[in-house]
């Protein structure tokens, strides 16, 4: 039993110089949020993906340009090749026809192709497309910019509460000690039982083992927290100890991100059915071409390499007449996601406004909680210290004061609990009405 109470002890201490060591510089919420908003490496890959939209926007919009290739093509004939030749061509009978070998046997060509569209309404229909998944990509980065928040000050709150439960135990601990001394004199004086001083003991150990779990928790929420801000895990910081209070006008119902994405969502399948519809539609592309073709010849009695340029300019017109009834059945498709789009835009509306109006309800009913625990601490104080003088004058005994000591932990933890369902209710108060980020 002592050697495990020194070993407590032992890896207490060791943990305590630990903490000691994080002390070494103190990080507010604010600074905490920002430099999650930097180096977040879940933020950064969201900006990225909105990067990429853009680009993917620029990529659609480019779609209109006009299109170049430069083509080259060098033939060397083996074997020239044949053409079936009517013999009435050059005055022999109607219907004899004979195979005719001509041609050189070098052939080179060189040509500059151009293709631009004119009218194509899948092209147009694209764009919009992509524009509404640019927007789309911007609403997911301000989600995820939300969800770290929400993240961040979460952690960061669960260590501000761990952090006062053990400056409560710590005080606690101390009372305790007191009481154990004061305990310990009176069984040698024997005016207490063995008993009685054993609780004490039994109290203060619990009481120790508790304070070296939540030092150990406060060291992982720690480093959960440098994890998500984008610090060094080898880097020691401190949260603050003072729990602010916000204390605020409440915010109206807004427009959050999850609607909004939605919203865009929406729209993009409205666009894309219409991109459908569009594919009956013909277009129209302006083509061109301009080239040059090279023959040559290597013998007797003239060797020779002529070039002959070629050009043309014109307009192809593509048109679909049936294709299976592919088309309609992707009509189709597309209409029920856009009637399911809609049905989860409505129901995300509901969700956002039963949110919103739980959590006003949560954070009265937490803020009320406060007050009333704040006092029942005062109270639960005051009993325990006259407690103590009570029982040094003999008019109390060892279990009024254990009760008394638990009655203190009990507001102590009640309190505890009550700041955190308001900052919970407050984060979700907020991210319910599209204020968080602001």
């Amino acid at each position: 039993m002592l050697v495990n109470t020194h070993k407590q002890i032992f890896l207490y201490l060791f943990l305590f110089l630990l903490i000691g060591e994080i002390k070494a510089q103190e990080w507010t919420l604010r600074q905490s949020i920002d430099s999650a908003m930097q180096y977040n490496k879940t933020l950064q890959m969201a900006v990225n993906q909105s990067s990429s939209a853009e680009l993917k926007n620029q990529e659609s919009k480019s779609q209109w340009l006009p299109k170049i290739m430069a083509s080259a093509d060098y033939k060397y004939f083996t074997q020239l090749p044949y053409q079936i030749l009517p013999q009435a061509a050059f005055g022999g009978p109607e219907g004899v026809f004979r195979a005719v070998q001509f041609g050189v046997p070098h052939t080179i060509m060189g040509n500059l192709n151009l293709r631009m569209p004119i009218y194509d309404p899948q092209l147009m229909a694209g764009i919009q497309v992509s524009e509404s998944f640019q927007e789309l990509s911007k609403w997911q980065q301000v989600r995820t910019e939300e969800q770290i928040y929400l993240e961040v000050s979460n952690l960061y709150f669960n260590a501000q509460i761990v952090k006062n439960k053990l400056t409560f135990l710590q005080d606690n601990q101390v009372n305790g000690q007191k009481l154990e001394r004061n305990v310990r004199l009176l069984y040698e004086q024997k005016l207490s039982s063995r008993t009685d001083l054993d609780k004490v003991i039994l109290q203060n150990q619990q009481l120790e083992s508790q304070i070296f779990q939540l030092q150990s928790q406060y060291v992982t929420i720690l480093q959960q927290l440098k994890l998500v801000i984008g610090l060094p895990l080898d880097q020691s910081i401190e949260v603050v100890s003072t729990i602010q209070i916000e204390e605020s006008e409440i915010p109206n119902p807004g427009l959050t991100s999850d609607l909004r994405i939605q919203e865009v969502r929406e729209k993009m399948l409205g666009q894309e059915l219409k991109a459908i519809k569009n594919s009956r539609i013909p277009s129209i592309n302006l083509v061109a071409n301009y080239g040059t073709t090279g023959f040559g010849y290597r013998g007797e009695p003239e060797s020779f390499l002529d070039f002959y340029p070629q050009s043309f300019l014109g307009a192809q017109v593509s048109f679909p007449i049936f294709n299976g009834t592919v088309t309609s059945k992707k009509i189709r498709q597309k209409e029920l996601e856009l009637t399911n789009a809609s049905l989860q835009k409505s129901l995300i509306a509901d969700q956002t406004r039963v949110q919103y109006e739980a959590a006003l309800r949560l954070q009265a009913t937490a803020k009320k909680q406060i007050e009333t625990t704040q006092y029942q601490i005062g109270l639960a104080q005051s009993i325990y210290d006259k407690s103590i003088l009570l029982q040094q004058e003999g008019l109390a005994t060892l279990t009024d004061i254990l009760l008394a000591d638990q009655s203190l932990r009990s507001a102590q933890q009640a309190h505890l609990d009550a700041m955190v369902e308001y900052l919970r209710a407050t984060l979700e108060l907020k991210k319910s009405s599209a204020t968080l980020l602001n």
